[in-house]
């Protein structure tokens, strides 16, 4: 294991639209030379957790110190790619080059690599908990989505119904079912947990959602990255909304998140420099801040329990803090 401390504020800016509106503090720190940050993680303990995918590594910080904690991975590059905490602290992540699912227990340092059963599988993409502790992934080019039995260690995987669609972003809704992006097709799908058995829906022609989120009331929000649009999937109904994104039709929106108050945020990474965009469903309104970093492409976003958002900036190789009043 092999640990590295830097505590470094490089940026901090604060807009207001109006008296009595949101206030946003976006707050960014360096991660070590060569990370390149792919996705964060909340923390048990409040911690932003990332994957360092080019260095091999899984880093987290302190938001209250800037303090940056590294655990070097045990099977050399392995990529690292999406991450999750589990109920005990261990954080979970896809070894998005070398086929497996890894779990760091970050009191020793210990890695244990469960590997994937289809040589086919060999880029794991997004992991996510469902509530009863079940890990549901995404594999992006072999076409799965899977999940791994953590008492057990058994993998298994389902194969998506429409051919070379590119599973991506996943998320699971207050009843548990997952839900996933095909990206590289006009569809959202669900997997039931039990028998595996997948549904898609049919988004616009051209659509192509990256990443999703689950609102407090079930409903899918997903970023539409070829369009720019931001989208809503009624999964009772099937029925889509669309709304064009602020910064048009070339903003190409990514990382993804809603908070407890219902608000959905999301970054455009085609727009210099990116921005943080903030969506309010129950007035259709939209609002923007700038990233002072410039971004570098946010790929993926998460909600604290307090309504924060805790970013990775990849091409700037920073994360951030997404502070909201």
């Amino acid at each position: 294991m092999v640990q590295k401390y830097i505590s470094i504020l490089i940026a901090l800016i604060a807009i207001s639209f109006a008296p009595g509106d949101v206030t946003v503090v976006i707050k960014e720190w360096d991660v070590p030379a060569g990370a390149f940050p792919h996705d964060p993680a909340v923390g048990h303990d409040g911690a932003l957790w990332y994957t360092g995918q080019r260095a091999n590594t899984i880093g987290r910080v302190d938001p209250k110190t800037g303090q940056v904690k590294e655990y070097q991975l045990k099977t050399p590059d392995s990529g690292p790619h999406g991450l999750v905490p589990d109920k005990k602290g261990n954080i979970w992540y896809t070894g998005n080059y070398k086929a497996h699912i890894g779990k760091l227990d970050p009191t020793t340092g210990e890695v244990t690599v469960y590997p994937m059963p289809n040589p086919r599988a060999g880029d794991p993409h997004t992991p996510i908990f469902d509530h009863n502790g079940i890990l549901w992934f995404t594999v992006q080019k072999g076409n799965f989505v899977g999940k791994l039995d953590p008492e057990s260690g058994v993998v298994t995987l389902r194969e998506v119904p429409t051919a070379n669609c590119r599973p991506y972003g996943i998320v699971v809704d207050s009843k548990g079912t997952p839900f996933f992006c095909e990206f590289n097709s006009n569809k959202l799908a669900s997997i039931e947990p039990e028998t595996m058995e997948i549904a898609e829906y049919v988004l616009p022609e051209g659509a192509r959602p990256r990443r999703l989120t689950v609102a407090p009331d079930d409903m899918i929000y997903y970023t539409d990255y070829a369009r720019g649009y931001l989208g809503r999937l009624d999964p009772a109904t099937g029925t889509v909304v669309e709304w064009p994104s602020p910064g048009g039709t070339r903003s190409r929106p990514y990382g993804i998140a809603a908070t407890a108050d219902g608000s959905i945020w999301y970054s455009e990474s085609g727009v210099e420099p990116n921005t943080v965009v903030m969506f309010d469903p129950a007035t259709t309104e939209f609002r923007t801040w700038p990233i002072p970093s410039g971004g570098g492409v946010v790929r993926h976003m998460v909600a604290t329990p307090e309504g924060n958002l805790y970013l990775a900036c990849s091409g700037v190789n920073k994360v951030g803090v997404v502070q909201v009043k």
